[in-house]
């Protein structure tokens, strides 16, 4: 049976991911209006009526500002840590009991048919995490709004057939940002802000070389960084090391405001 992986959306502006296996459809944060992710998954062919639910990985706006629509509209499950649901608490409006669901870093857990298991990120939120979904032998793990790429990230995902990892900003042409102030140039680059271009270049050899074979690039800054200076980065570390692009891993680059090509994994990979 096939794994699917979909970034529906992928940027400073708004995140959401899709990802199926079996008859289990998660939608990984909801960062854009409740129609435009409905909008969304319809032009894949899904229908957000058949979600099972959606799974938060922290309490920003740019992950959350569609998920109370769209969790009451079709009446979905949120997971989310305890201190993430504390967090949220007035910014998605009324969720009923029965939809609150309590995750917690470390602990994995069935959602239908996918494997889920949270693991903490470094990031200023109050308590951030990514997700490896577990679809028979086959994971996709996601990884962005990481200040730094830490032993425990890496442990939780290597191995995982597909990662979409932050490759957020350009250092240089966010030091020369008019338009950011100082104290916020300063969150972007510190330890709990989030990845450059070559903090994520760097991350993914470790992450190739414990056999990732398909990359995907997410959470791309509109201002301080391009869809093409991000994948050149990745793709000259990797030469640097020996590895091409498209031949030992496929290197893609999530959409920031379109929904960017499914990715289908299969087991027998």
């Amino acid at each position: 049976m096939e794994m699917y992986f979909c970034p529906l959306y992928s940027g400073s502006s708004g995140n959401a991911l899709f990802c199926q296996y079996g008859d289990t459809r998660i939608l990984i944060d909801a960062g854009k209006s409740g129609s435009m992710i409905r909008g969304a998954l319809e032009s894949i062919g899904v229908k957000p009526e058949t979600l099972s639910g959606i799974l938060i990985t922290h309490e920003h706006s740019d992950h959350i500002s569609g998920a109370g629509v769209i969790a009451r509209k079709y009446h979905l499950p949120i997971y989310a840590t305890q201190d993430t649901w504390l967090a949220m608490s007035g910014k998605l409006g009324k969720i009923s009991g029965d939809q609150v669901r309590t995750v917690q870093s470390g602990k994995g857990f069935w959602l239908g048919e996918i494997g889920v298991e949270p693991f903490s990120i470094p990031h200023d939120a109050a308590d951030p995490v990514g997700y490896r979904l577990w679809g028979g032998k086959v994971s996709v793990s996601t990884a962005t709004d990481l200040g730094r790429f830490t032993e425990e990230v890496y442990r939780r995902i290597e191995g995982s057939d597909l990662v979409l990892l932050e490759s957020n900003h350009d250092p240089d042409l966010l030091r020369a940002n008019p338009h950011y102030s100082p104290a916020l140039k300063a969150r972007i680059l510190g330890n709990l802000g989030h990845l450059s271009n070559e903090a994520c270049a760097g991350a993914l050899l470790r992450l190739i070389a414990g056999g990732t074979k398909h990359v995907v690039l997410g959470h791309l800054s509109g201002e301080n960084n391009t869809p093409a200076l991000a994948r050149r980065v990745s793709e000259e570390t990797m030469q640097r090391e020996g590895i091409q692009a498209g031949e030992d891993v496929e290197l893609k680059v999530a959409l920031r405001e379109e929904v960017s090509e499914i990715y289908m994994l299969k087991e027998t990979e």
